[in-house]
């Protein structure tokens, strides 16, 4: 005989069981959960105590699953997907799809071509949750997410490469003086703007340029690329940046491919999603929308992007 619902424990406990579970660490937990430490530990304590079972082995430097305490993980995230996918379809009258990128994703790429799909898809609610943080699907609501790395990304997870992450060094106009580009062994000398992911490194490094790179503690830096970018628009130094979020800037005229050579960086832009049913139109156009734009857009910048200068994995 199947045991009584309400002898089951709290729907709230297996939340947060499963987000302990994926970060496996109580504070990164109650950030995502946007609850106090506290709490999350009492309440895993609680779900402990209930199953009379140990879940997490705590050590000094974090938490670790215990082998039942696994095994328990995965089958809580999939009954959660579960009751997300269930209460979803429960409401087949609603055309919304939300989707998680970052801040410069959204700037840069998703935003300028949103009219092109509201044009095409204007019975679908779409929302946009533009944050550095990464999202999680059920906890947050989310459909799909654009994520940079490299696969996989998790478990349950369906994950399709959108474009590569070819970067290229950028800068206004001013900087080249009226030539098609400028030497190299110039790039040392200029002021280089930094974002989060700090590739200039590795880029003059491909160039040979790794003995004469400034120090790392020159130049500006931003915490987002979209930043970068406006502030090589506005002349405050080069700036590397995928060429497929620059790419209206450079057709603009706003901004201009330094130098010829380009860097693969190795982790790329891929959409993600839980593996659902399938039957899910809204999901499935806003799916098909973002493929249609990037393969667009993929065949205008191989044509556009000179040689690449591959990365060592």
């Amino acid at each position: 005989m199947n045991k009584p619902l309400h002898q089951l424990p709290s729907l709230k406990a297996l939340r947060v069981f499963e987000v302990v579970a994926r970060c496996l660490n109580f504070r990164l937990a109650a950030d995502e959960l946007d609850v106090t430490q506290g709490a999350v530990a009492q309440l895993v304590r609680g779900l402990e105590a209930e199953l009379r079972i140990k879940l997490f082995e705590r050590h000094s430097r974090g938490l670790a699953l215990t082998e039942a305490g696994a095994a328990y993980a995965g089958r809580v995230r999939r009954a959660l997907e579960e009751i997300a996918e269930a209460t979803r379809l429960l409401r087949p009258g609603e055309r919304h799809v939300t989707i998680s990128v970052a801040p410069t994703i959204a700037a840069k790429w998703l935003l300028p071509r949103l009219p092109r799909f509201t044009a095409r898809h204007p019975d679908i609610d779409l929302r946009v949750l533009a944050t550095e943080r990464v999202s999680t699907f059920h906890t947050d609501g989310i459909d799909l997410s654009i994520r940079h790395g490299r696969p996989p990304f998790g478990p349950g997870l369906e994950t399709r490469l959108l474009f590569e992450n070819t970067l290229i060094a950028v800068g206004s106009p001013s900087w080249l003086a009226g030539a098609a580009t400028m030497a190299p062994e110039r790039l040392a000398g200029c002021p280089l703007i930094h974002d989060a992911h700090d590739a200039w490194p590795a880029f003059l490094a491909q160039l040979g340029l790794g003995g004469q790179a400034p120090s790392p503690s020159r130049g500006i830096r931003f915490n987002q690329t979209a930043l970068a970018i406006d502030a090589a628009i506005a002349g405050q130094g080069l700036a590397l940046a995928s060429a497929f979020f620059v790419a209206p800037d450079l057709a603009a005229g706003r901004l201009v491919q330094v130098v010829q050579q380009a860097l693969r960086t190795g982790f790329n832009y891929y959409v993600v999603s839980p593996r659902r049913s399938r039957g899910d139109a809204p999901l499935a156009e806003v799916d098909a929308w973002l493929t249609e734009e990037a393969m667009g857009q993929a065949h205008s910048v191989e044509q556009d992007t000179q040689p690449v200068v591959p990365t060592t994995p």
